[in-house]
């Protein structure tokens, strides 16, 4: 809305000062890259991030596998599960010793977190591993993807605005400061005693 504001010095008035009309025009210019600009770059890096998060779903989806385990035992902790994929860190998941077969056939024993309230030895939940059986977190899903593309392209066209304010700001202060120094030095040229009957002012 400030840069909004600048833009009344563009109206004719006999005290208009040239820096008066540049304020306005940087206000014009700053108004437009961030309706216009923001956005585009905005866009743009949504975009760029979309393709990028998409591509990390497919690969994750290829080298990632999901598998049943069977509990052989409980252990004694039960962890909150920090899997940031998860609809809620608040879940708990009970940990167990398992045993599963990996993709490539290996047998693999090992602790994991099940899905399980209460896990008895012989219960089937299921896990994903990469190729090896290693246990690793859920593959990213496609509409978290598109949801992070959004805000990355969201958090870019803010970014850009601010950046364009910003430096409208940092332009109107330096006009201010350079109209106050010839303001003193005006000041300094009139003297002391500007205004009284003789001096020719």
């Amino acid at each position: 809305m400030r840069t909004i504001g600048g833009l009344w010095r563009w109206r004719h008035n006999p005290l208009r000062r040239r820096s008066d009309l540049v304020e306005a025009w940087v206000a014009l210019v700053a108004l437009v890259l961030i309706l216009v600009a923001a956005p585009v770059i905005g866009s743009l890096v949504g975009g760029v991030a979309e393709d990028a998060l998409q591509q990390s779903v497919r690969d994750q989806r290829a080298a990632r596998h999901q598998v049943t385990a069977t509990v052989v035992r409980k252990l004694n902790r039960s962890p909150l599960d920090t899997d940031p994929e998860t609809s809620s860190s608040r879940d708990l998941r009970s940990r167990v010793l398992a045993d599963w077969t990996a993709p490539d056939g290996t047998h693999q024993h090992g602790a994991a977190l099940a899905d399980l309230r209460s896990p008895h030895s012989g219960d089937h939940f299921r896990i994903w591993t990469d190729g090896h059986g290693r246990i690793v977190a859920r593959p990213l899903d496609s509409a978290t993807a598109t949801t992070h593309a959004v805000l990355a392209g969201f958090g870019a066209a803010m970014l850009t605005a601010g950046f364009v304010e910003g430096t409208r700001r940092m332009i109107v202060w330096r006009m201010v400061r350079r109209r106050y120094a010839r303001w003193d030095q005006a000041w300094d040229k009139a003297g002391p005693d500007w205004g009284r009957t003789g001096t020719g002012s």
